[in-house]
């Protein structure tokens, strides 16, 4: 077969997220009830008392949960859903809504200069150097990641965020305007991504290839035609061979 283009996931595709996404969900939520403690000491106000011990973080998740029901268009808009989630807790706590905004907004920064601590995987760089002199390549991510502030992004032609275009995997959408921009039918493109459900059978029902990066996530039974199961991706040139070797 002639491949033409490679679309990507990120997170725990390109790079393990679990720790990383630990370490953001903590760490502005941190962030804001210190800078709270000594912007309401500088005034002084200290009637509200101390944000995290009235609102800890499991009342801000609480609050996502609930606006994603109440908006469900917005379930896959991560970043909506937290700035919306902490303007709520701000406002509950005591907050005029100007400066609720303004605070929410602050901890939203923090929130992603933290979500871009990533620390890809040795072998990706190259890779993607090496495929993009051969492929045309994309990302696919339900992430709100600020991709374009990563080195990596140079190597993608293009970057799509599902959820801010209100269509997070597995819905079709994302992989048909990647395709679309790619300028490349489906039967011609690959995607790599870690999830069965929101990588790979999306990918199939199109008429992709997938390559499922699944090193602990077993499988019953043979793997539907068309999808492959790498325990990594560097395994990836491998397969790239093996697909080109096809008729």
């Amino acid at each position: 077969m002639i491949l033409q283009a490679i679309t990507f996931d990120l997170d725990d595709t390109l790079w393990d997220n679990r720790g990383v996404m630990t370490r953001t969900e903590t760490g502005h939520y941190a962030w804001l009830d210190e800078a709270l403690v000594s912007w309401l000491a500088s005034r002084g106000e200290t009637r509200l008392g101390r944000f995290a011990d009235r609102f800890p973080l499991t009342a801000y998740q609480d609050g996502r949960q609930r606006l994603a029901e109440r908006y469900p268009l917005r379930r896959g808009d991560f970043s909506w859903l937290r700035e919306r989630a902490l303007v709520e807790l701000l406002e509950a706590f005591g907050l005029p809504r100007s400066a609720a905004w303004l605070w929410a907004a602050a901890t939203m920064a923090r929130f992603h200069a933290l979500r871009l601590e990533v620390s890809p995987h040795p072998e990706v760089e190259p890779l993607l150097a090496e495929l993009g002199g051969r492929y045309r390549l994309g990302s696919i991510t339900n992430g709100n990641l600020a991709f374009d502030r990563l080195p990596l992004r140079r190597h993608f032609a293009v970057a799509i965020a599902a959820g801010e275009i209100q269509a997070p995997k597995p819905d079709a959408r994302p992989f048909l305007a990647a395709l679309a921009r790619l300028a490349t039918p489906a039967s011609r493109a690959l995607h790599v991504g870690d999830s069965w459900q929101e990588d790979v059978l999306p990918a199939l029902r199109l008429g992709m290839h997938a390559a499922w990066i699944a090193p602990d996530t077993p499988h019953a039974g043979a793997l539907p035609p068309g999808a492959y199961r790498l325990g990594h991706v560097r395994e990836l040139p491998e397969l790239i061979a093996k697909l080109e070797g096809q008729p």
